[in-house]
């Protein structure tokens, strides 16, 4: 148990800052995870609920004690979000999974599915940001909210094999890193920024892929 407590509490000191490794270590699945969503590996969605897991218990401060005693509901709530969509996700990509261990096939969203991710994107997070501002999320909670409505929107798009998914993952990271650099949680707003550049290289990897295949975008099929 002594051992399990300390696993817990253990923390990387940078001078005056204090990070937790289960910090550290969660971001570090989520990079794994987002490896092998780009290679389209079905091994990305059981990987990255670990790093769910564990960051669920660092932005829930001060239920679980962690340095920073302040809690980020749409980050917690998003962790809970990603498994679930995960779940659903790992169910998907298992079903069409090739030969050659690859599963889903990119392809871009039609142009109704395009306006419902915008839509989606500023509704709900209108929606949720007084939501979270009562249950005394972290200021600004408008950033929480976009945070947690477009992970959802980004993973939901993973799974349905949209190459448009990766831009949602873009607006996400530019919102999370001042947020979480704001909030103290340093490691995670590193790896948000190291995600922000991961995230335009999954883009280009998947629209070759679909370009390949000689699906062009929608507007260039409707255009012709």
């Amino acid at each position: 148990m002594d051992l399990i407590s300390w696993l817990f509490d253990a923390q990387l000191v940078i001078g005056d800052q204090h990070i937790l490794w289960r910090e550290i270590i969660g971001n570090v699945f989520g990079l794994i995870c987002a490896l092998g969503g780009m290679r389209r590996k079905v091994w990305a969605w059981p990987v990255g609920i670990v790093g769910n897991l564990l960051l669920l218990t660092v932005f829930l401060g001060t239920v679980f004690n962690t340095p920073s005693s302040v809690n980020l509901l749409g980050q917690a709530g998003r962790q809970v979000m990603f498994i679930v969509v995960s779940v659903y996700g790992w169910v998907r990509w298992r079903q069409s999974k090739a030969d050659n261990g690859t599963s889903v096939q990119p392809d871009w969203a039609t142009g109704r599915q395009r306006v419902f991710i915008v839509v989606a994107l500023v509704g709900g997070t209108a929606l949720l940001t007084p939501v979270f501002r009562a249950l005394e999320s972290y200021e600004p909670v408008w950033a929480d909210a976009w945070i947690f409505v477009g992970s959802l929107l980004a993973t939901y798009g993973m799974a349905r094999g949209w190459v448009e998914f990766w831009l949602i993952w873009v607006a996400v990271d530019a919102v999370g890193v001042p947020l979480l650099i704001d909030a103290g949680f340093y490691a995670s707003a590193f790896m948000y920024l190291f995600y922000g550049a991961f995230t335009l290289i999954g883009f280009f990897v998947w629209a070759r892929v679909r370009r390949a295949q000689g699906v062009p975008e929608p507007e260039a099929v409707a255009a012709a």
